[in-house]
């Protein structure tokens, strides 16, 4: 820390004309540097120190004087004085870093109290330091690439603090316009519908490109093909599956910027929501494949009687429709698809209205990648066109669903209704998610964790936070705070990096928020609510789909009568007596999903986290932005089905086992036996 605080010192001093800077030390070592850097500089750098009341003003009282001394008269550098002042809950956290950072075994504070340490050891030059010694990485910290060990390779990111990966982002950052048809095996038939315009959700006069959803021919004729070509993909090997996903993970990072401009464009996505996005789908690529070589490269032997040998395979079941959301248009839609695949079914994949364009640029990814076109099919269109259709097909093994818990029930019942073999449903839908915390919990902590939950991706994830449950002795300082951080929040255009939430996905889903927050608008005229705050909506938003964030103080959870998906937080005070009885609140609304926990006290967390029935739960933390195969994602009730995504089981839900039983001893016995005997 000591070299990097002296490397920003030599560069603010560089620019003396532009900045005035302000260097806060109590190091000997560190002040001495800094007055030789400005010497050096020339006598236009202005500049101070500053220190702590109480601390380092002996030292001080010798540095100005000796800086004179040296010939830098007009180099003023005054000391600034600095005292924290506020109240008890401000000044104690502040008082902790303090301690933490002064009685540090490195620091220099505590060393120049050791008297039998050397001037010239207390004095040592940490850039000489860095030089004379021999860099060594960690053996226990990972570079970020290797951070899942040799099991995969992690997902590549972006630093905002980077200027020249900045800039490659932006240059990076070109989107085509689209034209997205049926993606078939060769010999389809057109589709004679006509093309339709998608828009940006920012502003709904541009157009991104166009989309011709698929007719009823396209999906009897998808769904012939990929029955016919099950069998073949099934057989090949594990190991290739495998390495077809693998280049396509590196097919999707090779292609980041283009598919974050679709993102932004078509879904109204944020560049830092894009990145992450991107980031996920190759994430779930890489790790259904290592996960598919590990478990399924070959048959698991049973144990058994000498004379015969047991053996378990696992097989695709045949064709799997994959129907994804407009929420998590590459992730999910890709995530669903690389399970389906690795694990030897065919896809016909139908993404989200909204978002036909990003499904289609990944489809053709995914064919680059090695993928066959009779395997892998894309049918845009609408869920009463071409979601019913194939739900209701007899040759569909499988649906693997996200989406809303209504849809969900509608697809479980086409399934069952048909005279045909009993169809596998992995459905992922939505929740009422709750933040509780309790009196322990930091204001602060609970008002960035909860501002993240619910109004990042402009509150449009599955695991937003939708409530949060405030202890009543600190609820006022907690509305006092979310309404101060709301304010700094800002809305606008998706592509900017400025912008902290962009708009909803369509005009539909901004009227539902519209429709929820008149009836809350409601409740406050009858004094059962309270508008703790509510975002202006920028006027260069006007042209687009968007909602204002806010958040309300409400009497209980039975006011919320469904999930709102949006960036809307619906505050709720309790009494600490009346812990359990939220608990059974939140388990009463059948969703099940993600829980949020936050609180100092260990036995608190482990009571509300074993009472709880929830798929994900997050101590401490926001509850959202879960990462494949570190916080395997889904709900249990009405927010799912299972298994969760991203994890280690998820992929046995798209195969059958079969069996294979032979008896050794009618072709001579165990010959294994026999050698051992010899």
């Amino acid at each position: 820390t000591d070299l990097s605080f002296l490397a920003c010192a030599k560069k603010l001093i560089s620019y003396g004309s532009l900045f005035y800077p302000q260097f806060a030390t109590h190091n000997a070592m560190t002040i001495a540097a800094i007055q030789q850097m400005a010497i050096a500089a020339g006598k236009n750098t202005a500049f101070e120190f500053q220190r702590l009341h109480g601390m380092g003003a002996d030292m001080y009282a010798e540095v100005v004087p000796e800086r004179q001394a040296a010939g830098a008269e007009n180099l003023n550098a005054p000391c600034r004085v600095y005292a924290p002042v506020g109240s008890h809950e401000d000044l104690l956290p502040y008082l902790v870093r303090r301690l933490l950072e002064n009685g540090a075994n490195t620091s220099f504070i505590n060393k120049i109290n050791d008297e039998s340490l050397a001037v010239s050891e207390l004095l040592v030059d940490p850039i000489e330091l860095a030089r004379s010694t021999e860099p060594k990485a960690h053996t226990r910290i990972p570079l970020p690439i290797n951070l899942y060990g040799m099991h995969r390779q992690n997902s590549k990111g972006i630093n905002y603090g980077n200027e020249r990966e900045l800039k490659a982002f932006a240059e990076s950052l070109r989107a085509p316009v689209l034209a997205a048809e049926a993606l078939l095996a060769n010999g389809a038939p057109k589709t004679a519908n006509e093309a339709i315009d998608v828009t940006q959700p920012s502003d709904r006069k541009k157009i991104v490109g166009s989309v011709r959803f698929s007719d009823a021919a396209q999906v009897d004729f998808a769904m012939a093909v990929a029955h016919r070509a099950q069998p073949a993909w099934d057989l090949v090997k594990v190991e290739l599956r495998a390495d077809a996903l693998e280049r396509a993970a590196d097919l999707l990072e090779l292609h980041r910027g283009e598919l974050i401009a679709l993102l932004t464009l078509e879904a109204g996505k944020t560049l830092g929501d894009g990145i992450g996005e991107v980031r996920e789908a190759a994430d779930f690529c890489r790790y259904y494949a290592a996960i598919a070589r590990k478990e399924f490269a070959s048959a698991t032997t049973l144990a058994g009687p000498t004379g015969e040998s047991n053996e378990l395979y696992l097989h695709g079941r045949g064709v799997f429709v994959c129907i994804s959301p407009w929420n998590f248009p590459l992730a999910i839609f890709l995530g669903q698809i690389a399970a389906a695949l690795v694990t030897g079914n065919t896809v016909i994949a139908k993404p989200a209205e909204q978002t036909s364009l990003v499904a289609y640029r990944a489809t053709q990814l995914m064919f680059e990648a090695g993928i066959p076109r009779e395997v892998l099919q894309l049918l845009p269109g609408t869920g009463a066109g071409v979601g019913a259709k194939l739900c209701a097909d007899v040759r569909t093994a499988g649906v693997c669903f996200t989406g809303s818990t209504e849809t969900a029930r509608t697809i479980n019942r086409s399934l069952a209704a048909r005279d045909a073999a009993i169809a596998t449903l992995i459905a992922e839908t939505g929740g009422q998610n709750a933040l509780i915390c309790d009196s322990s919990a930091l204001p602060e902590q609970i008002v960035k964790d909860a501002i993240t939950g619910a109004f990042g991706s402009a509150g449009q994830r599955c695991s937003a936070t939708r409530v949060l449950f405030v202890a009543d002795v600190i609820a006022d300082r907690v509305a006092h705070l979310l309404k101060g951080a709301m304010g700094e929040l800002r809305m606008g255009a998706p592509e900017l990096l400025s912008s902290d939430l962009g708009p909803v996905i369509d005009e539909g889903a901004r009227k539902i928020l519209l429709d929820h927050s008149a009836r809350m608008d409601q409740l406050v005229v009858e004094g059962s609510a309270k508008l703790i705050a509510q975002m202006p909506l920028p006027a260069e938003c006007a042209a687009g789909t968007y909602f204002a964030p806010r958040a309300y103080e409400i009497a209980g959870l039975n006011v919320l009568t469904r999930e709102v998906f949006g960036p809307v937080l619906h505050v709720i005070r309790y009494a600490a007596k009346d812990l359990d009885a939220v608990i059974d609140a939140i388990n009463a609304s059948g969703y099940g999903l993600t829980l949020g926990i936050h609180s100092r006290i260990d036995a608190t967390i482990e009571h509300i986290q074993k009472r709880a029935r929830v798929g994900n739960c997050y101590v401490n933390r926001n509850m959202v932005g879960a990462v494949v195969g570190v916080q395997p994602f889904g709900g249990e009730g009405l927010s799912g089905t299972g298994p969760k995504a991203g994890g280690p089981h998820y992929l046995h839900r798209f195969v059958t086992e079969r069996t294979l039983t032979v008896n050794t001893a009618a072709v001579g016995g165990n010959a294994t036996l026999i050698a051992q005997g010899a």
